[in-house]
């Protein structure tokens, strides 16, 4: 298929049934549902999820299953849509669309996964991929306000070893009390990695890209913006020169250096207008 057919396939609603539920924490939930395209979904891309009646919004991919056709997305309840999500069951319709943007660029080597929050649901998806490349190492550093909060270590111990996966939490109720991005630093300063990958709040994926520039690692981020058209004709993902629904979710370590003035410090609020992070 062509990219242009490719492009047109993805952005056409889908309607599709929840085909499972699962709640990884008390606020994060983990649905999946069977949609041929967004199954081919590569770690890092995202879809747009429909809630009917209520809205559309940006989800990154947690897992696909190219033979059955499923693809799975972590949904942290914080809003209106997301409350609503949270409240559907086993067979209840949605709508998709995508996958969209790009992916994380695969390295062999010793690998950093660092994320916060449900930002380590992409990175999740990455280990998986990492694994079956047979990476020399996968160290992870998952990062949360609370222990209740981590998720999906189990699934992560599975792939990477138990001994690979380290937390951080802000009340030092599991792991090391912190921050994710001041262990990956101490990571960092103690073991050579060939590459870093970053996903959760955006002043954490600053923090690690500053550790990773200081430490000489090239790296790779998946931001999180507000995404309404997912196809760069919107501008409100705009950060800098980039639209990261058409030029991300992934940027490596070159791209944010050029916009430091912005990356990790303002976001873009529902109007459009630029907020401190």
């Amino acid at each position: 298929m062509k990219l242009s057919a490719w492009l047109t396939a993805a952005n056409k609603h889908r309607l599709t049934r929840i085909l499972k539920v699962e709640t990884a924490s008390p606020t994060v939930k983990t649905f999946t549902f069977r949609d041929k395209l967004c199954a081919k979904a590569m770690p890092g891309q995202f879809l747009m999820l429909w809630i009917p009646g209520v809205d559309e919004i940006p989800l990154s991919v947690y897992s696909v299953d190219v033979g059955r056709a499923t693809v799975s997305v972590a949904v942290k309840r914080v809003g209106e849509a997301t409350r609503a999500l949270h409240s559907l069951k086993v067979g209840d319709w949605v709508g998709v669309r995508g996958p969209f943007g790009n992916s994380f660029t695969i390295k062999g080597g010793k690998v950093l996964l660092v994320g916060g929050g449900v930002g380590i649901a992409p990175l999740t998806f990455l280990a998986r991929e990492l694994t079956a490349k047979k990476v020399s190492k996968i160290l992870v550093v998952v990062g949360a306000k609370t222990g209740e909060e981590l998720i999906f270590l189990d699934v992560l111990e599975k792939f990477c070893g138990k001994g690979n996966v380290l937390a951080a939490t802000e009340d030092g109720s599991y792991g090391v009390k912190g921050l994710a991005s001041t262990l990956a630093e101490s990571a960092m300063a103690g073991e050579k990695f060939d590459v870093v990958y970053t996903c959760g709040p955006e002043p954490m994926t600053r923090a690690v890209l500053d550790h990773a520039e200081r430490f000489n690692v090239y790296a790779e981020a998946s931001l999180e913006r507000i995404m309404r058209c997912a196809i760069g004709i919107c501008g409100s993902c705009t950060i800098g020169r980039y639209r990261v629904c058409k030029d991300g979710p992934v940027f490596n370590i070159n791209q944010l250096k050029g916009i430091k003035d912005e990356f990790g410090v303002w976001k873009r609020n529902f109007n459009g207008r630029r907020t401190p992070l």
